[in-house]
């Protein structure tokens, strides 16, 4: 392998194994619903398993669990081939990196959704649950009556209870985001060079 493919393939598969690692052993040592704090009530394990998508949205039924579990394949064979692309045209390191950071956290919950059901015997292939472990509540508190729709209702800050998965995508998405124009700056100078190609018709 190419040393340009070393380091963002070698990232992805160090967020794969660590994130398998920790749902295995959340799996194996803890039950639904149980609870590790370790930051008091702010910051805890709480061990779940999400059986569709992000917030614990779902599609109705086998068949959409089915769909939802082939998508998720396809897109991470597509962020795949990106990411090689951007390795092969020597797009800028940190944008490589970072979407390598997004492809290890699709293909770590694609495992998940894929295997799990066949290797802990509870569904067949394609129908696994993913296991979801990180919530971190730090501001509770109540929307006040005066607020239409959500008067009164309880509040939190941060609600989703998600895993390192899940954690590896966002943080690749919201760099991205926040670097983009230093990411594509130097592809753009390129394209605009006056060294660059012309094709003439």
């Amino acid at each position: 392998m190419k040393a340009s493919y070393v380091k963002p393939f070698l990232l992805a598969a160090l967020v794969v194994l660590a994130d398998q690692l920790i749902k295995i052993w959340v799996r194996n040592n803890m039950y639904m619903g149980q609870e590790i704090h370790f930051l008091g009530e702010r910051g805890m394990l709480l061990y779940t398993e999400n059986n569709g998508m992000a917030f614990g949205l779902e599609l109705g039924g086998v068949a959409g669990k089915l769909a939802l579990t082939l998508f998720r394949i396809v897109a991470v064979a597509g962020i795949g081939y990106g990411l090689v692309y951007l390795i092969k045209h020597k797009y800028n390191r940190g944008l490589i990196l970072n979407v390598a950071l997004i492809f290890a956290g699709a293909l770590g919950n694609i495992i998940d959704s894929t295997f799990y059901g066949i290797i802990y015997n509870y569904a067949p292939i394609f129908q696994g649950r993913v296991v979801d472990m990180f919530y971190f509540p730090l501001i509770t508190g109540h929307f006040p009556t005066w607020m239409p729709i959500w008067a009164g209702e309880e509040f939190k800050f941060f609600r989703p209870i998600f895993n390192l998965a899940d954690s590896a995508i966002s943080l690749g998405v919201i760099l991205i985001l926040i670097y983009q124009n230093h990411y594509f700056k130097k592809q753009e100078e390129e394209a605009s060079s006056p060294h660059s190609e012309v094709v003439e018709e």
